[in-house]
């Protein structure tokens, strides 16, 4: 009996101590799967079952999965294999000093923090997207429309094949937020599945390359985006969702802890390349300059060509390289003549020489011509647009006017800009901006006016000043939407007030100009202009005789001949236009030596064969 109760005794005491351990590994698996805390390096049987120094080809280069390797040589020899204008990631780096100690001239510590949302407790929003929905990735033009944001927001691109090979992938999953009207892309986020790429035993997903177009109107598009992708991932037993933000980067920051992520403690681990250069050579020396001179000063750094900031609030600045020194201010060179900016600085002179050289000009009347002269010329028009003849960046200019009243009136704003003002037939149509360096056309864009959409809730005035907050973070605060008296004659043309609540969905004007400072939207439409659009602008440019310029026109399309010559601008913005060159190719310009080889072999054959 004696023995019988030793071994009840122990069978007792094995059972216990076997219902421990699984209590334990349950815990264990817990914490693994659902925990915020740092996960706890994987041994045993999960080590076995990793795919041993896994990297993920994500397109725009590879994600490093440091928990899959063993050592910190074989991490270094994975990330050496980094191929050019790519940009590899060592993410999940549990012991950073240690990688970066054996190899310090190659790799940096990325300034990025990551956080970490706990899909078990993940709550689905109750409102749904207003004016755009999610989706997955679907086509080729989803995947250019992609690209064309990324490079947007300076973000690698991708080759579209990419996107297309990866669009039934298991590991890696795109979607895309479309306008419900237009059709166009407005924002993408990319996942990857931890689990399905490398059998990771935390169960773990992340989220990379969240990009909305700058342009975009919708407000919470990113917010939609990263829900979308929780959603995705909560039913296929992901644990969390991780992502990696730029220490900085507030605006992102704010939102990722409003949807519930929380920062952990893992860190991230770059190669030294052009790409990451800023994140690994301290603070610019320039960040005074507005977006159109930092620009070209970033390109001209990069070539290798010594920036001195003049007077950076203003954006001048000096360029040198051998003997050669250049001042600028922004776009506007010593190269451009004293002549050429006196005819653009006029716009009744720019239009005489234009119109000598073929170009289509509108009809036009000066501001000065008496009353009955001015009646005349708006009866026989309809309507007209009133300018200052000196001026930039649409200060003093009223659009579609043709009541006597709101003419008297535009002519005195005119005025308040420029003592000589200018009335013009209003051409209705698409503004078309043309930026011509060395004679060429670099980028086509069309402008547009400012527009807000209502959600039912807010004032007119409330949707105006979020939209305006919206373009000023995207352009470095150089675009905002006045609310002025054109602001407030369009608003009444649409039927609405500052202070009226716009239905839901319903989208209006808030201006008719679509000069980018006053809050219009830019979108590149350089591959598919007119060759006659293109000839005008060079023409315009060659008899005005200046070397970067932007020539603005009036048209129906930009796939279309028809056009009317609107002004010139001797100091064009080349920002905004991506993903055109137009830094480079202004850089061309000033420091031909500075291109590589083969852009000038490429450039000079051009020249010969009269291209």
């Amino acid at each position: 009996m004696a023995d019988k109760d030793k071994d009840g005794a122990r069978s007792a005491s094995s059972s216990r101590e076997r219902q421990g351990r699984e209590a334990y590994a349950h815990r264990l698996k817990r914490m693994r799967e659902q925990g915020l805390k740092p996960p706890i390096a994987p041994h045993g049987e999960e080590t076995a079952r990793m795919t041993p120094e896994f990297t993920l080809d994500c397109g725009w280069g590879r994600l490093v999965f440091a928990q899959t390797f063993d050592n910190p040589e074989s991490m270094i020899s994975a990330l050496s294999g980094e191929q050019p204008d790519r940009r590899d990631i060592a993410v999940y780096v549990r012991d950073p000093h240690v990688l970066l100690a054996n190899a310090p001239q190659e790799l940096f510590l990325d300034p990025s923090h990551t956080f970490r949302l706990d899909l078990s407790r993940y709550r689905a929003s109750r409102k749904s997207p207003k004016g755009f929905f999610i989706r997955r990735l679907t086509s080729q033009s989803d995947a250019d429309a992609i690209n064309r944001i990324y490079a947007a927001r300076a973000m690698i691109p991708v080759p579209p094949e990419f996107f297309w090979s990866k669009r039934d992938a298991r590991s890696i999953i795109y979607f895309v937020a479309e306008d419900e009207q237009t059709g166009e892309i407005l924002g993408t986020v990319t996942g990857v599945d931890h689990m399905r790429a490398f059998n990771d035993p935390e169960q773990g997903a992340s989220l990379w390359c969240l990009a909305v177009d700058p342009v975009a109107r919708h407000p919470g598009i990113g917010e939609a985006l990263v829900r979308r992708l929780a959603e995705y991932f909560t039913p296929r037993r992901a644990a969390f969702l991780d992502l990696s933000v730029l220490h900085h980067n507030e605006q992102a920051i704010a939102l990722y802890e409003k949807l519930g992520f929380q920062r952990v403690s893992f860190f991230s681990v770059k190669r030294k390349n052009p790409i990451n250069e800023v994140l690994y050579t301290g603070p610019e020396t320039d960040a005074a300059f507005n977006p159109y001179a930092a620009i070209i000063v970033k390109e001209a750094r990069r070539r290798g060509i010594r920036v001195e900031a003049v007077d950076a609030e203003a954006g001048y600045f000096r360029l040198t390289q051998g003997g050669r020194t250049v001042l600028c201010r922004e776009s506007l060179s010593e190269l451009t003549s004293a002549v050429a900016l006196s005819i653009c600085d006029d716009k009744a002179i720019t239009r005489r020489l234009v119109s000598a050289a073929g170009v289509r000009v509108p009809a036009q009347l000066d501001g000065d011509a008496s009353p009955s002269e001015i009646a005349e010329f708006v009866k026989q028009c309809g309507r007209v647009v009133v300018k200052p003849a000196r001026g930039e960046q649409g200060r003093g200019i009223s659009v579609a006017v043709s009541e006597p009243d709101e003419v008297k009136a535009a002519i005195a704003a005119a005025k308040a800009v420029s003592e000589m003002v200018l009335l013009e037939d209003y051409i209705q149509g698409e503004d078309l901006r043309l930026v011509v360096i060395n004679y060429r056309v670099v980028a086509a864009a069309i402008r547009r006016p400012p527009s807000i959409v209502g959600d039912g809730e807010r004032t007119v005035r409330q949707l105006i000043e979020a939209q305006s907050r919206r373009r000023a973070s995207a352009t470095g605060g150089e675009s905002r939407i006045p609310l002025d008296a054109e602001t407030e004659r369009t608003l009444r043309e649409a039927g609405y007030g500052l202070d009226g609540i716009l239905p839901a969905e319903v989208e209006i004007a808030v201006r008719k100009t679509a000069n980018l400072h006053t809050g219009g939207t830019i979108h590149d439409v350089t591959d598919i202009v007119d060759p006659t659009l293109v000839k005008a602008a060079i023409a315009a440019a060659r008899a005005i005789d200046i070397p970067v310029t932007g020539i603005d026109l009036m048209v129906k399309s930009p796939r279309q001949p028809d056009y009317a010559f609107i002004e010139a601008n001797e100091r064009p913005g080349l920002a905004n236009h991506e993903p055109q060159p137009t830094a480079e190719r202004f850089i061309d310009l000033l420091f031909p030596l500075s291109m590589p080889a083969a852009a000038r072999q490429t450039m000079q054959k051009e020249r010969d064969g009269g291209g």
